[in-house]
């Protein structure tokens, strides 16, 4: 017989690399000991208690686009305002949260990536993402405009240096002069080109995203870019076609308020296993309306959606978990499809280790919840949360 884990977790279980009806996930520390079929566990242990049935068993969720909520914001250089706004995501669920960056002087861009390399260096984020500001005018959304500008070396240099090896990815405008030197810079530096807020066509889209290209990943699909329509297909079909040949990851916010349940049905429809949920969380999140910020701007969030001045919609108010139930409810998406949009994917898209998945070696970041997906308990790196 085997001595006893440190905890028994035991339910429902829907995660990348297993499904059991009924099975038990073993925690040592703060990593996965093993995952076993209950039956396969009571086998083995025959003399120690059934552990309870705690309802669906998810691995903890990976959000790489938040950009704060619960009253605080990752656009600072308060390194306890961004802690507490990752440790609000963590108990709700998002145990992985990738700070974003959002367009401001490019002094305080840097300055705050580098506070939150601080915070990812001690394990509270999982990363760093800088949104802006080499992005579209005509598709900036409310990213502020005062700040935008055609990339540059120099700047990106001051951003590498700034977040390190925890700088895991950055969104641009692939029609911008000077795009391919910049992607070129941060492909070198182990840093994923995300393509967004973009005003392009199809095939300059589609090219960039091909693997001789430099990017894999798209900043929240159909947002901050043409609609897509059957004579000018634009970014988002040429998105879903480099998705479905597996040269691209596409974020999605199945929020109910950035993309509607039918357009995030023909998302997952089209790109089976090339979908990352992300909330694009700000301050607001997990909040109600009210006047809040994202960066530079001011931000009224009324019947739960997040607005600046000129009606632009400036980020998300949902968790991750609300976004993957709605991918469910709402769109019909099965269960295990959205769970790995929110946990293996992700984590794939940004070569994020030890997280993402239910396996042995893995972080003992665990959710259980309800059958609909109400969230009722949250370890990260093998401590209660909640």
């Amino acid at each position: 017989m085997t001595a006893p884990a440190d905890l028994l977790i035991r339910g429902r279980i829907v995660s990348a690399s297993v499904a059991l009806d009924d099975g038990v996930v073993m925690v040592s520390g703060d990593r996965i000991e093993a995952v076993r079929s209950f039956a396969q566990w009571r086998a083995a242990h025959p003399g120690l208690p059934e552990p309870p049935f705690s309802g669906t068993v998810l691995p903890g969720l990976v959000d790489i686009h938040n950009h704060g909520g619960f009253g605080h914001r990752f656009d600072t250089v308060d390194g306890a305002h961004a802690r507490q706004a990752a440790r609000s995501h963590h108990a709700h669920g998002s145990t992985t949260v990738v700070a974003s960056v959002v367009t401001g002087p490019a002094a305080e861009m840097v300055a705050q990536t580098a506070v939150l390399r601080e915070l990812a260096e001690e394990g509270e984020l999982g990363g760093i993402h800088v949104e802006g500001p080499f992005l579209a005018r005509t598709r900036c959304g409310a990213q502020d405009p005062r700040f935008l500008r055609d990339p540059d070396l120099g700047l990106t240099d001051q951003l590498l240096g700034a977040g390190g090896a925890h700088l895991r990815a950055m969104t641009l405008a692939p029609e911008l002069p000077g795009y391919a030197v910049v992607a070129r810079r941060l492909v070198d530096h182990g840093v994923v080109v995300a393509l967004g807020h973009s005003d392009t066509d199809y095939a300059s889209f589609r090219d960039s995203l091909l693997p001789r290209g430099s990017g894999s990943l798209v900043t929240h699909l159909a947002n901050g870019m043409p609609p897509l329509h059957h004579r000018q297909p634009g970014p988002v079909a040429a998105a879903l076609v480099a998705a479905a040949a597996g040269d691209a990851i596409v974020e999605l916010i199945s929020d109910g308020v950035h993309v509607d349940p039918g357009f995030a049905a023909l998302v997952f429809a089209a790109a089976p296993g090339r979908v990352a949920l992300v909330t694009d969380a700000m301050q607001a999140a997990g909040l109600g309306d009210g006047e809040y910020r994202l960066g530079p701007q001011s931000v009224t969030v009324r019947d739960g959606v997040a607005r600046i001045a000129d009606g632009s919609i400036a980020g998300g108010v949902s968790t991750l978990l609300e976004c993957l139930a709605r991918a469910v409810r709402e769109s019909g998406v099965p269960l295990r499809a959205a769970v790995l949009a929110a946990t293996s994917v992700p984590a794939s898209a940004l070569g994020l280790t030890g997280v993402g998945d239910l396996r042995p070696g893995h972080f003992a970041d665990i959710l259980t919840a309800s059958d609909n997906l109400h969230l009722r308990g949250v370890l990260r790196r093998g401590q209660w949360l909640r």
